[in-house]
């Protein structure tokens, strides 16, 4: 640690060096707590003693070429509201134009982007947030407070709609009645910042946020894919020609077909390299992805089916990058809905799997079981349990003591593809099939499905990695979020959730989240197969990329090798 970072370092971090000397906090959750609290990366690695990971030409001791293009078979939905994003792939062109004030590796770890660095108080109630002095928009205009306040304040409007809501409402907003009834005669409501001066403006390149209730992972939330820093003059949207702070400027924009970008030689960081890059949208048919890639029309798959692995391992000219993550799918039952208003019920849908089995059979073994509480083994909050196995005799007792002694018939919604998602729900289907479940499969194409996502009583879903546990938990499990697709709605999980959102001591934080996980094993409104490790193939000629766990791409970083 240097001087300076020592005079300025939290007062928590103390407790943080003690508890991993002591083996009570191991080097993962070191390195995430220690940068939240704005100890820096190198720092962070250099206290467990180890090498920070390198990225770029950092990476490589040659400067790399510079020149070319690389293509990208990727789907190219409509992109003109980034702040309302629900998808991963959407962000991954934005990202290419637009920056975040924050980045979060591959390693987990939350690093400063437009941010310069950020300073939590002791309590975690309010930040301090410091912005780099020398970036600047593809127009010319430096980057100012003033415009990282607009955006702030747009992704926590309620009329916007952004998911920003979902993670920063609990600590930024206030819920209060409009005066106004719904088509039921019922009040509504609405939600304001809870604070006039909750994000408040000290100078042009510091701001501070101000929580009504602690909050240690504002530096991930502000990675979350739609908080895309936007210029203001845009209102909020995006497209040829749109103004941005990042390493390409979009030249070409076609829903359904493709995206051009090209570099920003006025870009304020390392890089970029290449001279174009384009996203191609080859539609539903996933061999044409593959036809593309083998006879090299594209460089590189976003996402690959588990279908093609062994296509994509044959091709000499690919290499298939692998990383565990958090990305997983859920089969989701609401309460409101019967059967499934009956926890016992719930429980016994996933005393029926065996999701060892269902690994190996829905994504070729590739990743971890599920254990049906949403906190992957990645996390840093993980909290190994006993293993949640496989109870058919458990799960008939607790259907008889529900009232369902023969079963009960069911549907459940999933979309056809991936491929991996309707292969995991069948096979979870037929053993449903031993408790007496007759689980009939609707099977839907993408659209309509997402259509019905948060409406169908039983549902199968994909989730994207989230750095932490507590951001997926706060963005599908607390009450009334927008994304709450289950509709549960506990008191004791929103409860637990607001303790470990603002929780430092190891220990204590680990103490609340068994408690959560053991909480959705017994009444949450979950089935969770697996934890899917993802691969992306890329051309062994493209240099510099490294794979996400979230599938976000950072094609600054990327060169060809001719």
């Amino acid at each position: 640690m240097n001087e300076s970072e020592n005079q300025s370092h939290h007062p928590a971090l103390a407790g943080l060096v003690e508890a991993l000397e002591e083996r009570r906090l191991d080097r993962r959750e070191f390195l995430r707590s220690a940068t939240l609290l704005g100890l820096s990366a190198a720092a962070a690695y250099g206290m467990i003693g180890a090498p920070p990971p390198e990225t770029g030409r950092a990476a490589h001791a040659a400067t790399p070429p510079v020149g070319g293009t690389v293509r990208i078979s990727m789907r190219v939905p409509d992109l003109k509201q980034p702040h309302i994003f629900s998808w991963v792939y959407d962000s991954n062109v934005l990202r290419q134009s637009n920056d975040y004030l924050t980045r979060t590796g591959s390693d987990n770890v939350t690093r400063p982007s437009l941010l310069e660095r950020w300073a939590p108080a002791p309590d975690l109630r309010s930040w301090t947030l410091h912005l780099r002095r020398d970036v600047k928009w593809s127009n010319g205009e430096p980057l100012v407070a003033d415009h990282v306040i607009w955006n702030m304040r747009r992704w926590l409007d309620p009329a916007v709609g952004s998911s920003m809501l979902s993670l920063m409402g609990a600590y930024m907003l206030d819920t209060v009645a409009t005066g106004e009834r719904d088509e039921a005669g019922q009040p509504t409501t609405t939600t304001r910042l809870w604070s006039s001066d909750a994000i408040e403006k000290l100078d042009d390149f510091t701001i501070e946020l101000h929580c009504k209730r602690p909050q240690l992972a504002v530096p991930e939330h502000l990675f979350h894919y739609p908080a895309v820093i936007l210029h203001p003059s845009e209102d909020g949207e995006w497209g040829e020609g749109a103004i941005g702070t990042g390493a390409f400027r979009p030249v070409s924009v076609e829903t359904g077909k493709r995206v051009v970008l090209r570099r920003n030689e006025a870009y304020w960081d390392e890089g970029p390299y290449l001279d174009e890059l384009v996203f191609i949208d080859h539609g539903d048919d996933p061999a044409a992805a593959l036809a593309a890639l083998a006879s090299k029309q594209i460089h590189g798959m976003y996402e690959a089916s588990t279908l093609q692995y062994h296509a994509l391992a044959r091709m000499d000219h690919v290499e298939l990058h692998t990383i565990r993550s958090a990305q997983t799918g859920i089969a989701r039952m609401q309460p409101r809905a019967e059967p499934f208003g009956d926890p016992r019920v719930r429980k016994a849908m996933r005393l029926a799997l065996d999701t060892e089995k269902l690994l190996a059979i829905g994504h070729l073994g590739l990743g971890d079981p599920g254990e049906h509480h949403h906190v992957a083994p990645v996390h840093p909050e993980y909290v190994p349990l006993p293993r949640h196995a496989q109870d058919i005799e458990g799960a008939r007792r607790l259907l008889a003591e529900a009232g369902y002694p023969d079963g009960f018939e069911t549907e459940i919604a999933c979309k056809k593809d991936p491929a991996w998602e309707l292969m995991t729900v069948q096979a979870m289907s037929e053993m449903w099939k031993a408790i007496g479940v007759d689980c009939r499969i609707r099977v839907m194409p993408s659209a309509q499905y997402w259509d019905i996502w948060t409406e169908a009583p039983f549902a199968f879903t994909s989730w994207t990695h989230r750095p932490l546990a507590i951001m997926t938990l706060a963005l599908a499990y607390r009450t009334g979020a927008p994304w709450n697709e289950s509709a549960w709605s506990s008191a004791p999980m929103d409860a637990l959730l607001a303790r470990a959102e603002g929780t430092l001591d190891p220990d204590e934080t680990r103490a609340i989240m068994r408690e959560i996980e053991m909480l959705m094993q017994e009444e949450g409104p979950i089935c969770q197969p697996l934890w899917r490790a993802v691969f992306t193939p890329m051309d062994k000629r493209v240099k510099g990329f490294q794979i996400h766990p979230s599938y976000y791409m950072f094609a600054e970083q990327w060169w060809l090798e001719e």
